[in-house]
């Protein structure tokens, strides 16, 4: 008997959209696999597979039926995507040509694996990182080097400057999704690309404040100021971002530390120091992976408080995304660190959001959970925390927080007011 694989939207949608999957033409209660697989752009292949029983009509919804079993169990519509797992060990999924697809291959098999048989049916997934409309633009503009992102219209659209972490080189992937919802996103690189420093040994704000005129002079870019979106290392940037420079209006960070980290930096007359850590202090998970969790010197101690970056100076409302699982280091002390450290002086709360069993790597929605990989710097493999089940749906909701924080701020009035959340 052969099976129809129904998508919807058909073909073709953005990554970070969720899509239907419904197989038609099975027996009643037949019992199948349905098996996803891609390969990246390094021909690395990343698959999963889940258990399924037809209902009594033969057709089978995967936001109906549960999974009985294999990469994932439960009702969980979207599990055949974020549970995608690299064949070689320590791999991570990440895009790095976004202006190509990534293709999803889905296969129905008769019966349940390991002892599942003939191929019932199949179809391929194509799932893009460039919303129809949306230009990308290499930046080469004094010593800034990015990629720009612009929703398609006319605009001018809200601004946001997107960061990284301590991987380095230029991630596009998530500016290039933002842009369609509709803002103007700018993905910075600041080491190991091109011409920039190969080590992060030291760090001047003047390039990021290069960055930000860039974008508050350019005509797609609404002011009269930009938002920043950074993740990890990226985060502390973007705090240092909005404490010391102008035009900035609103400040997302992810799993980011609430201390100048890694390298010194330097602004003007200025030299933040480097908060410092430890290693010794590593432990090893049972795989024998590195958890730097406590490995970091404490910012509220001397003599490492000269490290913490002076938010009571930035304008403009905060938001923290948390993972509760955070094994890179403790992202839940930060942002609570940081929350008081602004009370005291008289700002308004941060809107802090924790995520339970949830890492460090908090991707898109529908990226498979990185718990563990190698790191781009380092070459060691560096657990990150998370339980997979959890970070994902965490993704799914941090994705949306960020959207409507970013559609809440940056709406181009010229007073913008701290969140009281």
């Amino acid at each position: 008997m052969a099976a129809t694989v129904t998508l919807e939207p058909a073909g073709r949608c953005c990554w970070d959209e969720p899509v239907r999957i419904v197989v038609r033409g099975l027996a009643p209660e037949q019992p199948v696999t349905l098996r996803a697989s891609l390969r990246d752009e390094k021909d690395s292949l990343f698959q999963a597979h889940a258990r399924y029983r037809a209902d009594a009509r033969g057709e089978l919804d995967l936001a109906r039926a549960p999974a009985l079993g294999g990469s994932f169990a439960g009702l969980e519509p979207m599990g055949l995507i974020w549970a995608l797992e690299p064949e070689k060990p320590l791999g991570r999924l990440v895009k790095r040509d976004v202006r190509t697809p990534f293709a999803v291959e889905l296969e129905v098999l008769d019966g349940h694996e390991p002892e599942a048989g003939r191929l019932l049916g199949r179809a391929v997934h194509e799932r893009g990182f460039l919303a129809p409309g949306v230009r990308r633009e290499p930046v080469r503009a004094g010593r800034v080097r990015a990629t720009l992102f612009l929703p398609p219209g006319a605009g001018p659209f809200p601004g946001i400057i997107d960061l990284f972490g301590s991987g380095g080189g230029l991630c596009e992937y998530r500016a290039s999704l933002l842009a369609g919802h509709g803002f103007a996103v700018l993905a910075l690189a600041y080491f190991r690309f091109e011409d920039l420093p190969e080590h992060l040994e030291v760090v001047h704000l003047e390039y990021f404040e290069e960055a930000v005129d860039f974008m508050l002079q350019h005509p797609k870019v609404k002011g009269p100021g930009v938002g920043l979106l950074g993740f990890s290392k990226g985060g502390d940037l973007c705090l240092s971002m909005a404490s010391f420079l102008k035009g900035i209006t609103a400040t997302v960070v992810i799993n980011s530390c609430v201390a100048n980290t890694l390298a010194p930096l330097h602004y003007k007359n200025m030299i933040i120091p480097d908060l410092g850590n430890d290693l010794k202090k590593h432990t090893r998970t049972e795989s024998g992976f590195l958890n730097f969790r406590d490995i970091w010197n404490n910012p509220l101690e001397e003599p490492y408080q000269q490290s913490r970056i002076p938010l009571e100076k930035a304008q403009g409302p905060f938001l923290f995304i948390v993972g509760m699982d955070d094994c890179s280091w403790r992202s839940d002390f930060y942002a609570l660190t940081a929350s008081e450290q602004l009370q005291t002086h008289g700002k308004d709360r941060p809107q802090i959001i924790y995520y339970p069993e949830t890492g460090h790597c908090i991707d898109p929605p529908y990226f498979p959970p990185s718990r563990v990989s190698v790191h781009a710097v380092l070459g060691l493999p560096i657990f990150y925390g998370g339980e997979p089940k959890a970070h994902s749906r965490a993704q799914v909701d941090a994705w949306q927080q960020i959207l409507t924080f970013f559609r809440k701020h940056l709406n181009g009035k010229k007073s913008v007011k701290p969140s009281k959340m």
